[in-house]
């Protein structure tokens, strides 16, 4: 396993930082995506935006793993809260991932359950939740917390929709990547984290709270991610 990490937003918006300060050796592209190559906080990584949708966020991490070797997969960007105990800003880092718009419940499967597959619920890694953790307290002014992230191809702007989701999955968020790239780095076994700022609260507000938190949750994400690959090498020069 190669130890280049792959570091993907879905919008432009949520890598432009991590482009304006990487150190750029090569650019590549494959399948309509294009992929960064260089170091970013003293670390290798492939930085590239996936584009939205879970299909999207699929072909992107495939691609990463079979054409880059990474040894790593991180995402970031954007999400509405679920958690009531959430605000605007905070964030929440994968615990696990699942993806909610799954329903083979004709079928006699819960919703959210993969049907034939030995688990639908996608657990991230523990060091590197540890350190998004450890980074996240340190750049938030609000809180951090672990959760579930919830991902879906649908933008949730409905409260009936977030009571839903709250209740059936248990949910801290909700996006439209995160589950699909968790499903891909577990099925060639490779270790993920998925770390969201809360742009909106999945309700009414969502469309306009959205587009104005895009670049303010850029710049914590770019923050928390500089961190954890600036402990990460630390640790790794040790072992």
């Amino acid at each position: 396993m190669g130890k280049t990490i792959g570091l993907i937003g879905a919008m432009a918006e949520e890598v432009a930082l991590f482009l304006e300060e990487m150190e750029e050796n090569a650019r590549e592209e494959y399948a309509g995506i294009v992929f960064h190559r260089g170091s970013f906080s003293g670390a290798p990584v492939v930085v590239c935006r996936s584009g939205v949708g879970k299909v999207n966020a699929s072909v992107c991490t495939q691609l990463l793993i079979d054409r880059f070797d990474v040894g790593t997969v991180i995402f970031t960007g954007v999400a509405g809260a679920l958690d009531p105990a959430l605000d605007i800003g905070d964030i929440v880092v994968s615990k696990t991932c699942v993806q909610y718009d799954v329903d083979a419940s004709p079928l006699g499967f819960p919703k959210g359950t993969i049907p034939f597959q030995e688990t639908s619920v996608f657990q991230a890694d523990p060091e590197w939740i540890r350190l998004a953790m450890e980074a996240a307290e340190a750049w938030t002014e609000g809180k951090a917390i672990r959760g579930k992230v919830l991902s879906g191809d649908r933008f949730i702007a409905h409260p009936e929709q977030v009571r839903e989701l709250r209740e059936t999955f248990g949910g801290a968020c909700v996006e439209m990547e995160g589950a699909a790239v968790a499903h891909v780095c577990h099925l060639n076994r490779i270790p993920f984290v998925v770390i969201r700022s809360m742009s909106d609260r999945a309700d009414f507000s969502a469309g306009v709270n959205f587009t104005e938190f895009a670049s303010r949750a850029a710049r914590c994400s770019n923050g928390i991610v500089k961190a954890m690959l600036k402990k990460h090498q630390v640790f790794d020069s040790t072992d």
